[in-house]
């Protein structure tokens, strides 16, 4: 206990001096500030952004079902409008949202891809991060921390302290262990508005109260890790000013230059092909499967003998139901299982490259932080997968529907000038996204959270051991 009481001492004694020092309590309190409003504006922006999509979706869904009589086909081809909803915590963390794009155009014989991304709508000034709670803690707040404890050991060496203090009883860990409460606390305070709404958005319900514990406890691990790396260089360094420089210079290459580097290399080792050059493949092999449109084609000529074989007919036309119809459902298919395809290979090499960059984390714990803090919100890219999985079956679903109408309820004889009720449209299904639980996928929490763990010991190991040394280097 006397142990812990000196160390408290020293915590004590750290946080007059950064009281008294205006410019500190200045920069602490813009900082919380910061967090504060940044935060208000997030929840805001999500606000208004579930309104707008709320709103749209509504309207879509009621244009689609207020279509007047119509021919089947033609409502495949009027399509349909699908909206991602944002997920509760998308006000913390916005992840990749504002750049995968949160809408859908769904229609017939073609799998779109998900447009109007936030970001290409906004200033050129939010391509440099989004104002969010995380952004803030993860690039801006280690930075307050360097500013506010690069100085914690070394002002007691160049003003003769240090030794004096080590003479009067206080050990080397003691007075590390002090520093590092000292400014920890202090980080943890600077967080506590983004953790304060956090708590509220689980206790009312809208956020899984798991997923809030685990963010709270990332980003809790996060900064004190720069905590124990800021006291550690300043007990290493013989000056005030190369303590700063060095954790300057570790912030600008772990904070900004690895995590903007590490998915460029990513995507040189795993190269995505472009939107047209998918388009050609698929064209490619659409073409190779069959034309439907074409009398002669081979494969639906084939197809044409198996339907007149199953209905036990020798014409199209003494089918009991429309051969157009059953032409366009088995086009559908053959179309839709080869989107996705190609739409499972481009997850494939999103993932390789995810994990790539989640690789470089050994050397930037902010890239593992930002990989938890985007799956436990909701925004990461396997759950913008997800999105789109959800809407192609949704989108299937609907075609398939109207082409079944097509074949069942439209006579092959006049086919092309029939109308059916429009009361149909009603009775078609409205999308419907179903967000995951990232609880029910601890695995992908385990790697980047063990990153941060091990980073923080090791630091931890490394400052108790130069707090060890710390007399005999003093003398």
């Amino acid at each position: 206990m006397k142990w812990l009481s000196i160390a408290l001492r020293v915590a004590r004694e750290e946080w007059r001096l950064l009281l008294r020092n205006r410019v500190a309590l200045a920069a602490s309190l813009l900082t919380v500030a910061l967090v504060l409003t940044a935060t208000l504006v997030s929840h805001e922006q999500r606000r208004s952004l579930t309104q707008a999509r709320e709103h749209y979706q509504t309207m879509v869904d009621e244009q689609f079902k207020a279509q007047p009589d119509r021919h089947p086909h033609r409502m495949v081809h009027y399509g349909q409008f699908v909206f991602r909803p944002l997920s509760p915590l998308a006000f913390f963390d916005f992840g990749v949202d504002a750049y995968t794009g949160n809408t859908l155009f769904l229609e017939g014989h073609r799998q779109n891809s998900a447009n109007f991304a936030d970001v290409r709508q906004s200033s050129l000034l939010m391509r440099f991060g989004q104002l969010s709670p995380a952004f803030v803690l993860q690039t801006l707040v280690p930075l307050l921390i360097v500013f506010l404890a690069f100085a914690s050991v070394t002002r007691e060496r160049e003003g003769g302290n240090l030794r004096l203090l080590l003479s009067q009883g206080v050990s080397g860990a003691q007075l590390l262990f002090g520093k590092w409460i000292g400014h920890a606390s202090i980080a943890l305070a600077v967080m506590l508005p983004a953790a304060v709404a956090l708590m509220v958005s689980a206790i009312f319900g809208a956020s899984a109260l798991s997923a809030v514990a685990w963010t709270i406890a990332v980003y809790a691990l996060y900064l004190l890790g720069w905590v124990t790396l800021s006291v550690l260089i300043s007990a290493w360094a013989q000056r005030g000013r190369d303590a700063l420089l060095l954790l300057v210079g570790i912030w600008i290459v772990g904070v900004m230059l690895i995590p903007r580097t590490a998915p460029s290399l990513a995507q040189q080792q795993y190269p995505l092909p472009t939107r047209l050059e998918t388009d050609i493949a698929i064209h490619h092999d659409l073409a190779a499967i069959g034309d439907s449109h074409n009398p002669d084609d081979p494969y639906f000529n084939a197809f044409r003998q198996q339907v007149l074989q199953r209905y036990k007919v020798s014409r199209i036309e003494d089918l009991p139901v429309n051969y157009s119809g059953l032409v366009t459902m088995e086009g559908e298919r053959l179309t839709s299982a080869l989107f996705d395809r190609y739409a499972e290979q481009a997850f494939a090499l999103e993932a390789a490259q995810n994990r790539w960059v989640g690789g470089a984390a050994s050397l930037s714990p902010v890239i593992a932080v930002r990989q938890l803090s985007m799956y436990l919100a909701g925004t990461d890219l396997s759950s913008h997968q997800n999105f789109l999985s959800q809407a192609e079956s949704y989108r299937y679903g609907l075609i398939q529907e109207l082409n079944r109408m097509h074949a069942e309820e439209v006579a092959y004889e006049g086919d092309k000038d029939t109308r059916i009720s429009h009361e149909k449209w009603a009775t078609l299904p409205r999308f419907s996204y179903r967000p995951t639980d990232p609880m029910t996928q601890p695995s992908k929490l385990i790697t980047p959270l063990a990153i941060l763990v091990l980073w923080l010991l090791a630091l931890l190991a490394l400052l108790m051991w130069r707090g060890n040394r710390l007399g005999r280097s003093a003398r």
